[in-house]
C-alpha cells in the first residue's frame, strides 16, 4: 500500500475477539487488493485478546474503542475514520471470502452500493437463514425493490454516501439493513452479487431472541422513516376489514350497526391520514438532506 496516496479502498473491520481469524483474513485481503491503492482499518471493539496487537503486526491500521460499543458502533468510526474513494465492510470473522472483493468494486462502478447477497450453499444455520428470508421479504415491500439478503454485512460503498449516512446507522448487528433501506428509498442503486459464505471462526456474538427482536425494532423504526405510509397503510387496512367485517357479522345477526363497528372504521380512517401526513413528512426530510 503506498501511503503518499489516497487510497481507492478503505476496507473497514469491525472485530471483537477475533484473533483467530485474522492470521489467514488479511493477507487474503492485501492478495485480493494487490495492484490497487488501498488502506485496512480494524476497529477493535474492547476486544480482550490480542486482535489489535496481530492485526497491526500483519499491517491493518488499527482503531481501537476503550469498551465494546457493537459492531455497528465500530462500522460507524472506521467509515468516519476512511480515507478511499470506496469503503468496503466485512466481517473480520472469516464468513466473508476476501476473492469476492474484486467482484463487489466491479459492481460498486456502475451502482452506488453493492451488497454481497449470501446465495444457497452458503454456511447458515436454519432458524437464521429463515428469519433473514423473512426480514428480506419485508425489507423489499418498505424499499419497493427486491433486497435478496438484507442482513448480508459484506458490502461495498461509495465513501461519499457511506459518510453521509452514518449518523443515522444504530450501534449493532443491524446496521446493514438500515443502510440498505435507506440508500434504497433515498432512489440510490444497489447491486446484489451472489456470493457464498463460509461458517464463521468461533462463536457468533449474535443472540437469536434478543438481537432477532431489536432488529425487528429496528426495521420497523426505519420502515417508518424512510417509507411510512408502506407500515402504516396494511395497518390502516386490518383495522378497516376488521370494522367491515364486524358490521356485517352483526347486521346479520342482529341487524344494526354497533359502536365497535365505528371504533374500528374510523381508527382506520385515522391510521391512514397517519400515514399520508408521515410519508409528507419523511419526504421534507430527504428533500431537505439533500440540500
Amino acid at each position: 500500500m503506498e501511503e503518499t496516496r489516497k487510497p481507492l479502498v478503505s476496507v473497514v473491520l469491525p472485530a471483537h475477539d477475533e484473533a483467530p481469524s485474522l492470521t489467514a483474513l488479511l493477507p487474503a485481503i492485501e492478495k485480493a487488493l494487490s495492484g490497487q491503492t488501498h488502506e485496512i482499518l480494524l476497529v477493535d471493539d474492547g476486544s480482550t485478546d490480542d486482535t489489535a496487537a496481530l492485526a497491526g503486526r500483519l499491517g491493518a491500521r488499527v482503531l481501537r474503542q476503550p469498551y465494546r460499543k457493537g459492531n455497528g458502533a465500530a462500522v460507524k468510526r472506521g467509515i468516519r475514520e476512511a480515507q478511499g474513494e470506496i469503503v468496503l465492510l466485512m466481517d473480520a470473522d472469516g464468513q466473508h471470502d476476501p476473492a469476492d472483493i474484486p467482484r463487489l468494486l466491479e459492481a460498486v462502478k456502475t451502482h452506488d452500493m453493492a451488497v454481497g447477497a449470501r446465495a444457497r450453499g452458503s454456511a447458515q444455520a436454519p432458524h437464521r437463514f429463515v428469519a433473514n428470508r423473512l426480514f428480506s421479504l419485508f425489507a423489499s415491500y418498505l424499499a419497493g425493490e427486491r433486497i435478496p439478503d438484507l442482513t448480508s454485512g459484506f458490502r461495498a460503498v461509495r465513501a461519499p454516501l457511506a459518510k453521509r449516512f452514518v449518523e443515522l446507522l444504530p450501534n449493532t448487528f443491524s446496521y446493514p439493513s438500515t443502510l440498505t433501506l435507506l440508500l434504497a428509498r433515498c432512489g440510490f442503486t444497489i447491486a446484489h452479487v451472489p456470493i457464498l459464505a463460509h461458517a464463521r471462526a468461533g462463536k457468533s456474538k449474535i443472540r437469536p431472541l434478543a438481537d432477532g427482536l431489536r432488529f425487528l425494532q429496528i426495521l420497523l423504526k426505519v420502515g417508518v422513516s424512510v417509507a411510512p405510509f408502506r407500515v402504516f397503510l396494511p395497518v390502516s387496512l386490518i383495522f378497516f376489514l376488521l370494522g367491515l367485517g364486524w358490521y356485517v357479522y352483526r347486521y346479520a345477526t342482529e341487524q344494526r350497526f354497533t359502536n365497535m363497528s365505528v371504533f374500528l372504521l374510523c381508527t382506520a380512517v385515522i391510521v391512514f391520514m397517519m400515514g399520508l401526513l408521515a410519508e409528507g413528512i419523511a419526504q421534507l426530510r430527504r428533500e431537505r438532506r439533500d440540500e
